[in-house]
């Protein structure tokens, strides 16, 4: 059962009830691939990552949010600040009825080789796609923009 749906510019989203929510998440490459991850609480694939706790720096918190989903350990200099997502229509709704917006802040990282993954309680798969294999899949809404941007700016 979904536990969260993701609006972006759609005028049927439901209205916020919190208030806007800050999140990082990673644009994660390796052999010019994007590193996603099949979310179990949507089934839908998305980037690596999640909300920056209370007094927590947004790179900080991607790198809690990569070792937590990834058991990948990275420091703070390894993530570049790639950009930041945070228009009014980015809604996250819970089925718990909270209902907030997302402004996302958008790290990369370049893996130089393959990495050893394993696959946190958030996750159900975690897969490297190229370009075109991303055509043959469900991407949460609010990161199927940056994953474009990503591919676009790479090129």
């Amino acid at each position: 059962m979904e536990i969260v749906k993701f609006y972006r510019n759609d005028p049927n989203a439901p209205k916020t009830t919190m208030r806007a929510r800050l999140g990082a998440n990673a644009v994660i490459t390796w052999d010019g691939k994007i590193l996603l991850e099949k979310r179990r609480d949507c089934d839908l694939w998305g980037l690596v990552g999640g909300g920056v706790k209370r007094g927590e720096h947004q790179d900080r918190a991607m790198v809690r949010e990569i070792r937590e989903e990834l058991g990948l350990k990275v420091k703070r200099e390894d993530l570049k600040k790639l950009a930041v997502y945070g228009e009014p229509g980015r809604i996250a709704a819970y089925r718990d009825g909270s209902i907030w917006r997302m402004v996302i802040v958008v790290y990369g990282l370049q893996l130089e080789e393959e990495p050893q993954l394993q696959i946190s309680d958030e996750s159900r798969q975690l897969r490297f796609f190229s370009k075109e294999e991303l055509k043959d899949i469900d991407i949460v809404v609010t990161h199927s923009d940056i994953v474009e941007d990503w591919f676009i700016n790479a090129e």
